[in-house]
This record gives structure tokens, C-alpha cells and sequence, in this order.
């Protein structure tokens, strides 16, 4: 695995391991391992009121935007919202150029447009998130709006942490051209996320599972197969 996926450390391995196989896997024997039999090859290194609220299920959702430049140097701003009980990802949805109040709230309604709005949106202070169409939005979706503390992330860790994630794991490793071709590509690494991605915060399970989704097969050690995410970025031992 270690192979496959330069990126991930002993204890990404274990987790991911004990998830596929249902057996626990420590992470220092893991560690001893990769110590012992792995030699990297030349370039392969590549609770807060929130958490309270976020606890109550389906209550609570974060929202937050960032920018990324395509490899003709266009900027696109990416909107990502997630569910804080579940961490799921609900969804992305990608502008190119400078963003208004409109362009807000359509790239929000794409996102909520096939599933349940939930109670409570939390929002940061960004001046995006000021808008005078923004919040009547909001109002129409009867959807409560709860900004955190200004100048404070710490107040608004879990999609600052998700943003982190997607650029550290996959925006830095791959590029795209285009908005539509950028959509594709997070889409791509929404259905990884959710469904097989490890999450040491849920005890190891994906976001899914979390949420009562769940089509996930245990593998064997001795009858399993190696399936890819992400146009072939990782590969993950699943059942045969």
C-alpha cells in the first residue's frame, strides 16, 4: 500500500487496513514495518459551539470557499459544503472568474438542489458571505445562518480542515483546465472521500458510514483486489 500511495503515513496505513479487513492493525507495527522493508524510490516524496451543534444530526452544515488557479493560470473559486455530524461532503460547486452575490447563491443551490437543506448553516465572516442576496437565500430556504467568531479559524475547524485535505491530497498532485473539468475531477474525489477514505475522527470510518450509507464489502487477506480513485491517484486494497 505503501507503494501505491507514497503519501500516506503508518498511521493512514493501519486505519486503512483495519477498515478493509475488519482486523486490527497497530500502527507501530506498521511503523517497524515501513522502517525495515521500505525503501521510498527517488522522487516519491510528494470541540467548540460548532461541534456541539454539529453533533445534532443533519443540524448543521459548514460552508466555505477557496481559490485555485487552472494550468492556464485562470482563477476558479471552488464552494465546498459538508456536514459537520457525518464530515460527508455534500458537494462542490466551481465559478471561474470574480464572484458576486448571484454567483453565490447559484453555486450554492447547485450543490443543496438534489438533497435536504439542512437547519443550520455555518458560515465564516468573508465579505462572500455578506451578501445582501446571500442572505435572502438563505431566508427563502428557511436555513439559519451561524457565523463564527471573527478572525478566529479555530472556530470553524472542520471544513478548514476538509479545504486543507483536498488541497494537500489532491488539488497540489493534479491540474485541470477548465471549471467543468475541475468539477469532474472533485467529484471524482467526493465519492473517494465519503466512501473510502479513512477518518480518524469517526474511529477510522468513512463519512458514509457515518450517515448510514454504506455498500462496503470486507476483504479477505488472501482474496483481495487493488481498486483506484481518483483517475488512478490511490489505490486501496478492497474485497475481490
Amino acid at each position: 500500500m505503501k507503494r501505491r500511495n507514497p503519501n500516506f503515513g503508518y498511521q493512514r496505513i493501519a486505519d486503512q487496513i483495519s477498515l478493509v479487513f475488519d482486523i486490527e492493525v497497530d500502527k507501530d507495527v506498521v511503523r517497524h514495518v515501513l522502517a525495515k522493508h521500505y525503501r521510498p524510490e527517488p522522487g516519491t516524496n510528494g470541540p467548540s459551539w460548532l461541534t456541539f451543534l454539529g453533533h445534532s444530526k443533519d443540524s448543521l452544515w459548514s460552508v466555505d470557499l477557496f481559490r485555485c488557479e487552472s494550468l492556464i493560470l485562470k482563477s476558479h473559486w471552488v464552494m465546498v459544503v459538508m456536514d459537520q455530524c457525518t464530515r460527508r461532503i455534500i458537494g462542490f460547486a466551481v465559478h471561474a472568474g470574480a464572484l458576486d452575490g448571484p454567483a453565490v447563491c447559484r453555486m450554492f443551490n447547485s450543490i443543496i438542489g438534489s438533497t435536504k437543506s439542512p437547519r443550520y448553516l455555518s458560515s465564516d465572516n468573508d465579505p462572500l458571505f455578506m451578501f445582501h442576496r446571500w442572505k435572502a437565500n438563505l431566508r427563502i430556504l428557511e436555513v439559519t445562518e451561524v457565523k463564527t467568531v471573527p478572525y478566529v479559524p479555530l472556530s470553524h475547524p472542520f471544513v478548514e480542515r476538509l479545504i486543507g485535505t483536498i488541497r494537500r491530497e489532491y488539488l497540489d498532485q493534479v491540474s485541470f483546465w477548465g471549471a467543468l473539468d475541475l468539477e469532474r475531477k472533485l467529484l471524482l474525489f467526493q465519492e473517494y472521500y465519503n466512501r473510502d477514505r479513512v477518518h480518524r475522527g469517526l474511529d477510522r470510518a468513512p463519512p458514509n458510514e457515518q450517515g448510514g450509507i454504506t455498500d462496503r464489502k470486507i476483504a479477505r487477506l488472501n482474496n483481495y483486489r487493488w481498486q483506484a480513485y481518483c483517475r488512478g491517484l490511490y489505490q486501496l486494497p478492497a474485497a475481490a
